[in-house]
């Protein structure tokens, strides 16, 4: 492994380490960066904050707390946490279900479709540039894999890891 990943600065050994444990760090190494860069882009919101914005129009119907933290992987109190910041900003509204008044249900307002309107020609240009280093059968290949890791995570969790 160790000529592939000496990129990573110089006294840093990664000879001995396993191919796991070094594709889990770069993820998280990569996620802290793209967050930085993100948090920077969106000079209102945070990331976290507008990947959310970006994931509610994902459901057929406004999606409950529960739902919407399942989807980007966050527990329901970090998901709710996230969201009454964006309710307070005007970015979301929160409603009781209509059947069921545990429930309630996320809804983007117009300050945030005037949002996601605003930064979706810079997002893609954005998006384009920091893909612009991999084929396409690479970036499938990648989407497979981490695709199989999340599954894979999922059925752990489901079995108490």
């Amino acid at each position: 492994m160790n000529s592939n990943f000496q990129a990573y600065g110089k006294g840093i050994e990664f000879d001995h380490m396993p191919a796991p444990f070094f594709l889990v760090g770069l993820l998280n190494a990569f996620n802290n960066r793209f967050q930085g860069a993100g948090d920077r882009f969106f000079q209102e919101i945070s990331w976290k904050q507008c990947f959310l914005l970006n994931c509610i129009p994902l459901f057929r119907t406004a999606p409950t707390i529960r739902e919407l933290g399942e989807l980007v992987g966050c527990s329901h109190q970090n998901t709710k946490q996230l969201l009454e910041k964006l309710e307070r900003a005007g970015f979301v509204a929160l409603a009781q279900d209509g059947t069921d008044r545990r429930k309630r249900r996320i809804y983007l307002t117009e300050k945030a479709q005037d949002f996601r309107r605003r930064y979706n020609e810079q997002s893609g240009a954005f998006m384009e540039r920091l893909f612009s280093c991999l084929g396409e059968e690479e970036l499938q290949d990648t989407i497979k894999t981490i695709a199989k890791l999340d599954a894979r995570l999922k059925e752990m969790t489901e079995e108490g890891l």
